[in-house]
């Protein structure tokens, strides 16, 4: 994907803002819910030309991520692993449950996150099994989506690739093809299905369009007819 990082000082504040590639007339700038920045530009356009169109926008940039600080600010405190705190799968909110006894397991029913441990005061336990959790969680339904999307494009010479996974920061996931991988950000784990399945359909379709083009989106296009619906609730967190 032709993604790349950059950033501006708006005020004396540094603002990191992802600057995609894409074939589209007009530079497009979005303030997302999660308080990351995304901008979008015609390769014709410089690195430098994109940083001068953010810093024109840097009293609506700041003033989107305050409201943003504001209203959802508590989403970002780091996790207490105590009972009554949400964890994101596939769309849904699971809260946690933590249950002190003799045993030592963690499991779910789809509402609740059930967290049994013989010290529910031992932190690093809990952390440790709450973590582990959320990755089977994603080796698991990471797995199942690229099993389901993957055949179509056996036709077209694909081998199924590799799945990795690991915290990407701004970015849900990418791709190699020359080693046949593709990688994803473990917190996709928190958009619904629909929108996973766009990420993998997305890393998919590079391996037979390596760039942005328009046959790329058109090959995009013929798989899933509805992935800029899809794109738009996993940009805007609509699912947070």
């Amino acid at each position: 994907m032709n993604i790349v990082t950059r950033s501006v000082s708006i005020d004396g504040t540094n603002i990191s803002y992802t600057l995609e590639y894409k074939p589209v007339k007009n530079l497009n700038l979005r303030v997302r819910k999660n308080g990351s920045v995304y901008v979008s530009a015609n390769e014709s356009i410089s690195p430098q030309k994109v940083d001068e169109f953010v810093l024109r926008r840097g009293s609506y940039i700041c003033n989107a991520l305050k409201q943003f600080e504001e209203s959802l600010g508590f989403k970002s405190r780091p996790k207490e692993f105590i009972s009554g705190e949400t964890y994101f799968i596939q769309g849904r909110g699971l809260r946690l449950k933590v249950i002190e006894g003799l045993k030592e397991s963690i499991d779910s029913d789809g509402i609740y996150i059930f967290l049994h441990l013989k010290d529910a005061s031992d932190f690093s336990k809990k952390q440790h099994m709450v973590t582990r959790f959320l990755n089977q969680q994603c080796r698991s339904v990471f797995g199942e989506v690229l099993a389901q999307t993957y055949p179509p494009f056996q036709k077209y010479g694909v081998a199924r690739p590799a799945l990795r996974i690991r915290d990407m920061g701004t970015r849900w996931g990418s791709c190699s093809p020359k080693i046949g991988v593709i990688t994803l950000n473990s917190r996709l784990i928190e958009a619904p299905r629909n929108c996973i399945e766009y990420v993998i359909m997305h890393e998919l379709c590079h391996f037979v369009h390596p760039n942005h083009s328009k046959q790329f989106y058109m090959f995009l296009t013929m798989f899933m007819p509805d992935w800029k619906e899809r794109k738009k609730i996993l940009e805007n967190g609509m699912f947070i």
